[in-house]
């Protein structure tokens, strides 16, 4: 923020333009969050909760986990912040309250989350980030969770924990969940820092300049459940902090190896390079992606990641403050990105909104990718006169139409809302992806991809299964060829802002007709330890399937 100092629900009608329908009330009726007062005074009351997506109790759909936060009074009072909650999923899309057995008891004030199996016993254990303390709860055997553990201290002690975003990650290769914290900035709530900026002639609340950047953090799993800090020696306390606010794992520079980007608040954003060993190198200026195309560092909050043209190499997206436009970084040979925010029809779209939670995908189910953007202003005084903006906004999906250029238009049926987190996944299993949007002291809306789906439509969800360790397999690249046409994505378990997605890969494309088998559709798994695989995936000749691809004990690796 550039600030101061199966079976679908029935839709209920479609906006005029949009893909996706408001289905909340029938699918999540009545849940909202907390995160301070309505007035906004002070920076910690801004950002909103988080969002996690995954299949938490092993019946083969997603379920829901919805990070709350609190209040400065109850914090101010030592009181404990409202509690994290969880929602299953019916398989329909429909969600309810996983009850008793799913219970988490509030830390001081929720923020993101992550999800990911850190005791490598199949099932998915939830960190909930904190302003304060974070915690795991390991989840015992899908049928509930254990008591929280805390997390180790980042350097900086207690003070300076205040996390946003997370993602498991496997940056050592050796079959252990590891956890990347990104970590915003040391609050200061003296009553002089109420309403002590002035931004577009109005009186509102400081920050993040003029209050203190802390630096992110990096875990190493031991695989059973418990963690040890190895920020600083795996380097990322060797440059200057940043205001971190999202988090993404991918393989920038195609070494096989997971780096890690992140998102900074008025700070440049940085590309932390796995160079092996426990080491990582900050790059994000060599690379391209600190700052937009004119040299200047953007207030980020959320990231998406995908091969937007189709040329093997994933490229970022980045949301961005008003009156700065979202960046789209395309990869090129050699690890580098150029921004084409312009030449891709990005910018006009987003310089009078506030970008949050975003992602990449073929919600038109035409082949390519696009994306959506969750907007929502940080000050309740963009209502007023003269700042061109608004603290409600659209939500937009833009569409990825002729030359790869993005058209814009609303995401769904939804009216305005002051947006923050959001996580994409196949929520009802018809092989399109749903949305889960937060909303700042709003409703948790779930929104349903309704798109028409053409004959010629094909799509495969993929999941990976190992026996051990990394489950999952994060950090692994899905290849799949049709005919003469290779798409690539990778396995990873973050995304967008203070949200967990689901560790799994959804491809589409056009058959050549209506009935065309794609008897020639081949999987290529290369595994984070570098072993690859093969498979012939069973795709129908209309329509799609989701599989899972277990890990061929024959395959061989590269020893690492």
């Amino acid at each position: 923020m550039a600030w101061l100092g199966g079976a679908a629900l029935a839709p209920a009608g479609l906006a005029q333009g949009s893909l996706f329908t408001d289905v909340t009330a029938d699918a999540l009726p009545n849940v909202t969050t907390t995160c301070g007062s309505p007035a906004k005074d002070y920076i910690s009351e801004v950002n909103g909760g988080g969002l996690g997506l995954g299949d938490l109790d092993l019946d083969g759909d997603l379920d829901l986990v919805v990070v709350d936060g609190s209040t400065l009074t109850r914090a101010a009072a030592g009181e404990p912040g409202l509690p994290t909650r969880v929602f299953l999923n019916d398989g329909r899309g429909r969600f309810a309250s996983g009850g008793e057995a799913w219970q988490l008891a509030g830390g001081r004030w929720g923020t993101g989350c992550a999800l990911g199996d850190v005791d490598g016993d199949g099932d998915l254990d939830l960190v909930v980030l904190e302003w304060g303390t974070s915690r795991l709860f390991l989840n015992s055997g899908a049928r509930g969770f254990e008591s929280p553990r805390a997390l180790p201290a980042a350097p900086g002690g207690e003070a300076a924990a205040w996390a946003t975003s997370a993602t498991f990650l496997d940056f050592d290769a050796d079959g252990r969940l590891d956890l990347f914290i990104t970590r915003y900035l040391t609050p200061d709530h003296a009553p002089a820092a109420a309403h002590a900026g002035l931004w577009k002639g109005h009186a509102v609340m400081i920050g993040p300049r003029g209050l203190l950047p802390v630096h992110d953090q990096l875990l190493r799993g031991r695989g059973d459940g418990t963690f040890e800090d190895v920020s600083e020696v795996a380097g990322l306390c060797a440059v200057p902090a940043g205001f971190g606010l999202g988090v993404l794992t991918l393989d920038a520079d195609g070494d096989g190896d997971t780096d890690v980007f992140v998102a900074n608040d008025s700070t440049p954003n940085h590309l932390w390079r796995n160079e092996g060993g426990g080491k990582f190198v900050e790059r994000g200026l060599e690379a391209g992606v600190s700052h937009d195309a004119e040299g200047r560092a953007q207030a980020s909050m959320g990231i998406a990641a995908g091969d937007v043209d189709g040329d093997g190499r994933e490229d970022l997206f980045v949301t961005n403050f008003s009156s700065e436009a979202n960046a789209l970084y395309m990869a090129r040979v050699g690890g580098m990105f150029r921004d084409h925010s312009g030449r891709r029809g990005l910018v006009a779209p987003s310089l009078h909104r506030l970008g949050w939670g975003t992602g990449l995908m073929d919600a038109d189910l035409d082949g390519d990718l696009d994306l959506w953007v969750l907007n929502g202003h940080v000050y309740p005084e963009a209502d007023l006169a003269g700042t061109d903006t608004s603290y409600a906004q659209e939500d937009q999906l833009l569409l990825q139409g002729a030359h790869g250029r993005f058209a814009a238009q609303p995401l769904s049926s939804a009216p305005p809302a002051v947006s923050r987190a959001g996580v994409q996944g196949d929520l009802d299993g018809d092989g399109d992806l749903d949305l889960v949007q937060l909303t700042l002291d709003g409703l948790v809306r779930v929104l349903q991809n309704d798109a028409a789906r053409p004959p010629t439509a094909r799509w495969l969800g993929v999941r990976l299964r190992a026996r051990a360790g990394n489950t999952a397999g994060l950090g692994a690249k899905v290849t799949l060829t049709v005919g003469e046409r290779s798409l690539v994505r990778e396995v990873r378990a973050s995304g967008g802002f203070q949200a967990a997605a689901p560790a799994s890969v959804h491809f589409t494309w056009r058959a050549e007709g209506a009935t065309t088998p794609a008897a020639s559709a081949v999987l290529r798994v290369r595994w984070p330890d570098g072993a690859e695989q093969l498979v012939a995936p069973d795709v129908p000749i209309t329509g799609g399937a989701w599989i899972t691809v277990e890990r061929d004990a024959t395959s061989k690796g590269d020893g690492r």
